[in-house]
Order: structure tokens, then sequence, then C-alpha cells
């Protein structure tokens, strides 16, 4: 008999945004597919009220449907409301008051026995509070972000370590992360999982460097190289803790061979274009933009070295990718950064500096590994792996093992 997943996820796709969340999306797909478990998705999607909710960020908002079906699972889009920048604290309580209806509507056709939030927070509280109203147990999964920022917030981590005392399982994407929580004080008495992400192998493996520069050429007018030109990429949101100013200060005392594309859009893109003219790099640093996930490994694999200097993480899905495609890592010693980069050949740990990064990119760029090699260090990554373990901590909470 299968289980039943009710999984609260404020980051997840919709038709119009199909990169939003994408890796959520996978784990559930990949959960749903080992076929013992059924999994149904509800995406909080916080909306300001009118006439803010019709313009910038939050106008293409209107277009997601209420109901999708993406293969085995159905996912509803409820919007609740917010004020932005204002209303944070409010959240957990916004979308509990959203969602719950629905919650109870599907419980009552066919029971769950499961509710989980993919995110510490807002997720995670919801998830707690519907879990409580249906009489279900309930998980909580954390990603970095959502500990790392939120969790500097006394009144919202005081939500936080609510929903962890009583969650039947906590999950962290990385044992850094775990240990991190645990200082916060978002241990249950069980401990904390870790739970590594996954990867599509069928996607994300390494095309020859050659090739995928010359497939890059033809595909992105806005990168342009010359034979012999080197490229480091940043895969990231362009925001101010995923550090991209830093890669182009380093760029600046690096030789002029070398050339910075940023893959990503976000609100740091003028502050962004500002210094890279401003330390004269103007001409070797290229902002992409949004890289299509269909693209998105061929640029990795044409980049000798992809840099993700952040200020947190718990294990970015952006550090495995680039293994995958053979592109060593230049990443700070952060969050699970140490149990990614377990050998020489998966990259270099940089502190947060331009003259570390500087050196770090230099050092790999003098001996560089075999594609072949930095390809391995992500072998034991997987989405099949990934929903197996998922599986047996979901197992053991529902069956009370």
């Amino acid at each position: 008999m299968k289980r039943r997943l009710l999984s609260i996820s404020t980051l997840y796709p919709a038709s119009p945004r199909p990169g939003f969340g994408r890796f959520v999306a996978r784990q559930m797909e990949a959960l749903a597919a080992r076929g013992k478990w059924d999994v149904t998705v509800i995406n909080p999607i916080g909306v300001p009220p009118f006439p803010f909710h019709a313009v910038g960020r939050y106008k293409p908002l209107a277009a997601i449907p209420r109901l999708e079906t993406v293969g085995a699972i159905k996912v509803h889009h409820i919007p609740f409301p917010l004020i932005p920048r204002l209303s944070s604290r409010l959240h957990p309580w916004a979308i509990t008051r959203a969602v719950l209806p629905l919650a109870r509507r599907l419980h009552a056709e066919e029971p769950f026995d499961l509710v989980d939030g993919q995110f510490f927070f807002p997720d995670g509280p919801a998830a707690a509070r519907i879990a409580s109203a249906l009489g279900l147990p309930y998980a909580i999964k954390a990603r970095g972000s959502d500990i790392y920022m939120w969790g500097k917030r006394p009144a919202i981590l005081a939500h936080m370590r609510s929903a962890a005392r009583d969650a039947d399982a906590v999950l962290a994407v990385s044992g850094a992360l775990a240990k991190d929580m645990a200082a916060l004080g978002l241990a249950p008495p069980g401990g904390i999982t870790v739970h590594y992400t996954g990867l599509d192998h069928a996607r994300f493996r390494p095309v020859p460097r050659i090739e995928a520069q010359a497939r890059i050429a033809a595909s992105l007018p806005s990168l342009p190289l010359r034979t012999g030109d080197r490229l480091v990429v940043s895969v990231g949101a362009l925001l101010r803790m995923k550090g991209q100013m830093l890669a182009i200060e380093a760029l600046a005392g690096l030789p002029g061979d070398i050339h910075l594309a940023l893959a990503g859009t976000g609100p740091d893109e003028a502050a962004l274009r500002a210094s890279a003219a401003a330390h004269g790099v103007a001409s070797r640093v290229h902002i992409l933009g949004s890289v299509s996930h269909d693209l998105l490994p061929t640029l990795l694999s044409a980049a000798d070295i992809m840099v993700l200097p952040s200020a947190h993480e718990g294990l970015a899905n952006a550090w495995i990718e680039s293994l995958a495609c053979g592109t060593p890592l230049v990443i700070p010693p952060i969050g699970g950064a140490r149990e990614v980069i377990d050998r020489p050949a998966a990259g270099r740990l940089a502190e947060r500096t331009p003259t570390a990064i500087s050196a770090a990119i230099t050092d790999l760029l003098a001996a560089p590994p075999a594609q072949a090699d930095v390809a391995a260090c992500a072998a034991r990554f997987s989405w099949d792996a990934n929903a197996a373990a998922l599986a047996a901590i979901y197992e053991k909470v529902v069956s009370g093992g």
C-alpha cells in the first residue's frame, strides 16, 4: 500500500517560472517515481495587496494556475497575503490560513500519512500547524539560506525552534549545516538527519571542453571568447550574498585572457556592471542572465572553473552540477563545502577575499585536473540515492520506527 505525502514548499516550479525551485521538484519527482509514495505539493505563493501585486516582480504571479499536474504529482499553487519586507514573521500563519482548507479537503478525500516542509522558514512552521490540524506527523528540511538568513532574526528563530522541537524528523543538506542548526537550537530530540542533494547525471555530465566552448559560442553571442581564452563561470542569483562582486574584484588581478561569466539574474546586476567598469574588466565580465536548464551543462563544461563566493550555503546544487560537468570549484569554506571539496580534483577552498579567490583560480589553472577526475567527485550524488534516503527517513517516521 502506498504512503501519501503532503509537501509544503514556497519554492516550486510553475509553468510561468519553470526554474523556480527546480531542485525541490526533482526531489519530489524522484520520490514519487519509486512507486511507494504518492506526492501532493502545495506551493504557497506570497502575493501583496492591490495594487502592488500587479507590478514589478509580482506581476507574473497572476499567470500561475491554481493546479498543475507534473507527471505523477499534483501541484496546488495557493496565494497567501504578504506585505513585502514587513510581514515575514506572519508568513507561517498566513500560509496556514490560506492552505489549511485545501489540505483538510484533500485529506478527507484520501488521507495523507505525513506532512513535510521543504524549507525551514516559512514552510516548516506552516507544515507544523497543518500537520497538527490534520493529526499527522511532520518533517522539515533545511537547505542553508533558510537557516543562515532567518536564524538571525529572534522572533522568526522562535517559530523555527518551536517547529523543530515537535518535528518527527528534521533534515539538513550537509553535516556542517546540521551542526549550525543544533547550535541555534533547531535539533529535535531525535537529532538531525543529513540528506544530501541529488543530481541528474544524464543531464549534468562532461562535454569535452573545446566542443562545449564551440557550442556556447553559437548559443551565447553575449559570451565572446577568443581561441586560448580561459573561462570562469559563476552560477547563481545576482545577490550580494552570492559574492559575484568578489569574483569581479578577483578577476582584476588575473591575466587578461581570463573571462568571467555570470549566469543568473537579480537585483545586483547594475552594481556588478558598475564594479566591472570601475575595476577595468568590463570587457571580460559577461552577464548572461538566466541560462536555460538545457544549456547550463554545456556552459559549465565550457568553463575551466566555477567560482561562487557565497556568504553562506548549505550545500549548493550548483556546486554538484559543476563537478558533474567536469569543472572544479573555487568556493569559501562555508556550509558543506568541505564535504564536497574532499580531494584536490574537486577544486579549492578560498576565503571570501579577492586575493584568496584570485590565488585559488591561479593555482587551479596552473595544473587543471582532468574533466573525468572532477566528474568522479560528484558520482555519489544522484536523485535515485536522494529519493531512496528520503523514502527510508519518511517510512521510519510513519511506521513509528
